[in-house]
């Protein structure tokens, strides 16, 4: 059985080398570029030819479109911060020999954050949907929290994708959650969600509470506070541009004159 790897990028000089080097070992590689400004592609070229640099629509659409370019039986779906571990490399290659292999399987994907491998708050072992047959799985959902839809039984894999999120530093996840509350922001409002001042109180401290204390955040020292804390920003930080994009909206309509 042969294995296409399929990675979209954008700006990811910093990390795609580490990406690609570990998959190095499959049939096919496919990268899918956002017209990155940085490296990326340069890098890239050094382990596939099969770069296709498009316009960003979103994550959805870029994730299918590189899927659409692979050849071979099975689809190993990347970002580019991710690297696969050696035990997972050999657990892939064995079970798609397997005559049994399901059609899709999740992945436990482990996160290095501010020097230290998260163990708990929210973020291991987040099991993704990543190994599946070609013609057996397709991207779906909105602006943010693409998912992965597979078309048959799908089964748990048990060594870890490695994941370096944010680079490390907490201006690196400040930033995401920044992008991301903005996403999150239009999705709700283009759901019909209004800014309502008791979720920017409440829905933050919860938050925080959540990553902390129920997701166990507290095990994981000085990072998991730090999770915790920026979690609950992004949350405040949601709503807050939920209200910007009302006002916003008010501000047009009436000189439109509706």
């Amino acid at each position: 059985m042969a294995i296409s790897v399929c990675i979209i990028t954008y700006n990811e000089e910093k990390n795609i080398r580490r990406c690609l080097e570990s998959a190095s070992w499959a049939n096919e590689i496919i990268v899918v570029d956002s017209l990155s400004e940085d490296r990326t592609v340069e890098i890239a070229r050094e382990f596939t030819r099969d770069i296709h640099q498009r316009s960003w629509i979103g994550y959805v659409d870029q994730k299918n479109f590189a899927m659409s370019k692979a050849s071979n039986d099975w689809i190993l779906s990347l970002d580019a911060d991710e690297q696969v571990s050696e035990a997972l490399r050999e657990e892939i290659l064995k079970e798609i020999l397997n005559p049994a292999a399901r059609d899709g399987y999740r992945i436990p994907r482990r996160s290095f954050y501010q020097g230290k491998w998260i163990r708990f708050s929210g973020f291991y072992p987040d099991r993704q949907l990543r190994l599946f047959r070609r013609g057996k799985g397709h991207w779906t959902g909105g602006r943010i929290h693409e998912v992965l839809k597979a078309q048959g039984p799908i089964s748990d894999l048990k060594n870890d994708l490695l994941h370096y999120p944010y680079q490390g530093t907490i201006s690196g996840q400040i930033h995401a959650l920044e992008r991301y509350a903005g996403l999150y922001a239009q999705e709700l409002h283009e759901k019909g969600k209004r800014f309502r001042m008791s979720a920017l109180l409440l829905r933050p401290v919860f938050k925080f509470l959540e990553v902390y204390f129920w997701k166990l955040g507290f095990i994981d020292g000085l990072p998991g506070f730090l999770i915790a804390a920026t979690s609950s920003y992004g949350m405040f930080v949601r709503y807050v541009k939920l209200r910007e994009i009302e006002n916003g909206s008010k501000i047009l309509s009436k000189r439109e004159g509706r």
